[in-house]
């Protein structure tokens, strides 16, 4: 496994009335995360906040293309990231275990956190189609093109994680400053990756 220090290019926040951030999703434009009990979009050119959901927001976060999902309260609910209004809702397949999510392949790839797993899940049912095992803490999940990654968050360390979905095996890593937090994390499809940091209320940047 390769292992180098994450390139962190831009540190966003804190946001007036956000005190953390949990799942991180990006929409092809712009960054969506949840703050707890709101869906937030934010400009990543300006850092602007530029919509507000009222939805509750307290884990991952990932958008297929045209809906937002959304976990909280053991539930994973389909949005309208236009209106926010719930158009559906499906049981999370680990109870309030879940953290990150992201969309890929017509599915929903779900961390669960202490379990140290992440699950492939049908998004009609909620129903687990196959998971992978990982050696430290789930706290995001994210797809770039056929790259599967991760994120970690155990005992004050922080890291990034190329993983091989069909085996696990972790390819590569970029490890973030001692304490800076990863509860969240998606990519912009390109070279870019967005990060939560919990409780510290900022999103950064980190290059791929």
């Amino acid at each position: 496994m390769k292992t180098k220090p994450a390139a962190i290019l831009r540190e966003y926040g804190p946001f007036d009335g956000i005190a953390s951030v949990h799942g991180v999703s990006f929409d092809g434009e712009q960054v969506w995360f949840g703050s707890g009990d709101k869906l937030n979009r934010m400009d990543p050119a300006s850092g602007a906040i530029t919509r507000r959901l009222d939805v509750p927001a307290q884990a991952g976060t990932a958008f297929d293309g045209t809906h937002l999902y959304q976990i909280a309260d053991g539930l994973i609910r389909k949005v309208d990231p236009q209106s926010g209004a719930v158009l559906g809702s499906i049981p999370t397949p680990c109870g309030e275990g879940c953290s990150g999510m992201a969309w890929a392949e017509g599915a929903l790839w779900i961390g669960e956190y202490k379990a140290r797993k992440i699950h492939q899940v049908d998004p009609a049912t909620g129903k687990i189609i196959r998971s992978i095992a990982s050696d430290r803490f789930v706290t995001g999940v994210s797809w770039l093109g056929s790259e599967l990654w991760h994120g970690t968050w155990e005992n004050d360390e922080c890291e990034l994680r190329h993983v091989d979905a069909a085996s696990g095996d972790v390819l590569e890593s970029l490890a973030m400053p001692p304490g800076a937090g990863l509860s969240g994390l998606e990519s912009d499809g390109k070279a870019t990756f967005y990060c939560g940091t919990g409780p510290s209320g900022k999103l950064r940047a980190v290059k791929r």
